[in-house]
């Protein structure tokens, strides 16, 4: 098997990321079998636009304006005095907005912060962590911060989309799948076929 090194140089990452997250994200596609150029891409074109590039192994929850936080979360922030308590205020938004969700407590349970977003698929919430550290014989559950370094993220996000299934050429499916919704639809697909371009 073949270094995706050059592949991830080729689809925008910086030479120095591309070196660190290569054999891991090789290794990876070896211990579950994806061996695919399709689904090879189509997990690199989710990997880098949920990462920023991998440059964001961590999700951002600090917001800076209450409009924004309506924008992202119209239903749990229905007016610009609900969401102003959150502005700039990272912890309390992701206990508020992930409290009593995928698997976390209540919002004072702490959980929604402690399983926040992490890795290049950025996991969420205390059943994916709990799942992922049980299906990768990992202490995820107790140290989740693990997720945020590079074999982690590559790991839990190769794991991740393993369960998908095969691409079978459907990669505009596997949008709502990772994401939960459509956001970054066309750049995602514009980057799956930079990535099966470079492979070619």
């Amino acid at each position: 098997m073949t270094s995706i090194e050059p592949v991830l140089l080729q689809c925008r990452i910086r030479p120095q990321l591309a070196k660190e997250f290569a054999p891991h994200i090789d290794a990876a596609f070896l211990r579950f079998g994806i061996s695919d150029k399709e689904s090879q891409a189509g997990f690199l074109a989710h990997a880098i636009h949920e990462s920023a590039d991998f440059t964001r192994l961590e999700e951002n929850l600090n917001y800076t304006t209450a409009e924004r936080l309506r924008a992202v979360w119209p239903r749990r922030f229905p007016t610009i005095e609900r969401a102003a308590p959150f502005v700039r205020n990272p912890e309390a938004l992701a206990n508020e907005v992930y409290g009593g969700r995928m698997g976390n407590g209540d919002a004072s349970s702490g959980e929604g912060w402690k399983y926040r977003g992490r890795g290049l698929f950025q996991l969420t919430g205390r059943a994916n962590y709990m799942a992922a550290g049980d299906a990768l014989s990992k202490p995820y559950k107790y140290e989740p911060d693990l997720v945020s370094k590079p074999q982690d993220a590559a790991l839990t996000a190769v794991w991740y989309w393993s369960k998908l299934g095969p691409l079978n050429g459907t990669f505009a499916d596997s949008i709502q799948k990772v994401n939960g919704g459509q956001t970054g639809a066309a750049e995602r697909l514009a980057l799956y076929s930079r990535c099966l371009g470079a492979m070619q």
